[in-house]
C-alpha cells in the first residue's frame, strides 16, 4: 500500500527522479510506501517531505490504482505474487524548500512542465495519476490504457 501526490503549480509538475540499476533514471510521482499503522494521508505529507523539501497540504483524493504482477522466482525460490494499491492525493506546496533527498529512493526532485511530461522516462503511475488529476472520475478510478 502506498501514497502518492499530484503537485501542480505554474502548469508545472512535481517529481523526483529515482535511479534504476543498470538503467535509466525514471521520473516518479513524490510518495511511497506506508509504514505499518500509519494513515495513508500522512505517508503522503511524510513522502512528499522526504523526496522534495516541501511540505504540503492535501486538497483531495484523486483516486486508486490497483494492480497485480507475478515476479518470477530464482533458483531457490518460487514467483511471488504482488498486488499493489495506491491512493494519489492532490496537494498543494505551504512550506519548505525544493531538495534533493539523501540517501533515499530518489536521488532529485524538480518541477516539470505538464506539456514536457510525455517526453520524460517516467513510470506508469505518472500517466495514470496524471490521468485521474484531469478527468477526476467519480469512481476515482481510471482504466489503464495498453502500452504500445
Amino acid at each position: 500500500m502506498a501514497a502518492y501526490a499530484v503537485v501542480v503549480r505554474d502548469g508545472q509538475l512535481l517529481l523526483a527522479r529515482s535511479p534504476v540499476p543498470g538503467g535509466a533514471p525514471e521520473w516518479v510521482l513524490p510518495g511511497g510506501g506506508m509504514e505499518h499503522g500509519e494513515d495513508p494521508y500522512d505517508t503522503v505529507r511524510r513522502e512528499v517531505e522526504e523526496e522534495t523539501g516541501y511540505r504540503i497540504e492535501v486538497t483531495g483524493l484523486l483516486g486508486v490504482n490497483s494492480s497485480r504482477r507475478t515476479f518470477p522466482g530464482g533458483r531457490l525460490s518460487r514467483p511471488v505474487d504482488h498486488h499493489g494499491v495506491r491512493l494519489v492525493y492532490e496537494g498543494r506546496i505551504i512550506g519548505g524548500e525544493l531538495r534533493n533527498e539523501i540517501g533515499g529512493s530518489t536521488e532529485l526532485a524538480a518541477w516539470q512542465p505538464l506539456d514536457a511530461v510525455p517526453e520524460l522516462v517516467r513510470v506508469r503511475m505518472v500517466d495514470i495519476a496524471l490521468r485521474l488529476w484531469r478527468e477526476r472520475p467519480a469512481a476515482g478510478r481510471v482504466a489503464e490504457r495498453a502500452e504500445g
